[in-house]
């Protein structure tokens, strides 16, 4: 019998004066989505420090870390490869993280990176 899979999902927006509001969405929080805009590279820094800010809370320790590099069907997108770098995802110790290639607008990698975030939740509740 499949494992069952149920979600609640928050938007939290990036707008500065939501971002204090954010930490009351934490807790029992299994796992984290941030969707990048990857032509975006004024704001990839700021992105930076926000996503360093949120796993640092102690209310995410041990929460996993999906990022969508969003509109890769955009001519002069960074790639994943660079958002990484940008955001510096290899530094990330405290938590399994996972950075995907998608296009929202084309449906494309979506189902590839909320299949690798669902696995690791369940393998998470099995054990």
């Amino acid at each position: 019998m499949p494992f069952p899979v149920s979600a609640q999902v928050w938007d939290l927006g990036g707008q500065a004066t939501l971002r204090p509001s954010w930490v009351t969405y934490f807790k029992a929080t299994d796992a984290l989505v941030l969707v990048v805009d990857s032509t975006d590279r004024a704001r990839i820094g700021q992105v930076k420090d926000e996503l360093w800010r949120v796993v640092g809370s102690e209310d995410l320790k041990g929460a996993f870390v999906l990022v969508f590099a969003n509109k890769q069907d955009l001519e002069d997108c960074m790639s994943p490869a660079d958002i990484s770098s940008s955001l510096k995802l290899h530094d990330i110790k405290d938590h399994d993280w996972h950075i995907q290639a998608c296009s929202a607008k084309e449906g494309t990698g979506l189902v590839e990176g909320f299949d690798w975030m669902v696995q690791r939740v369940k393998n998470r509740a099995s054990k």
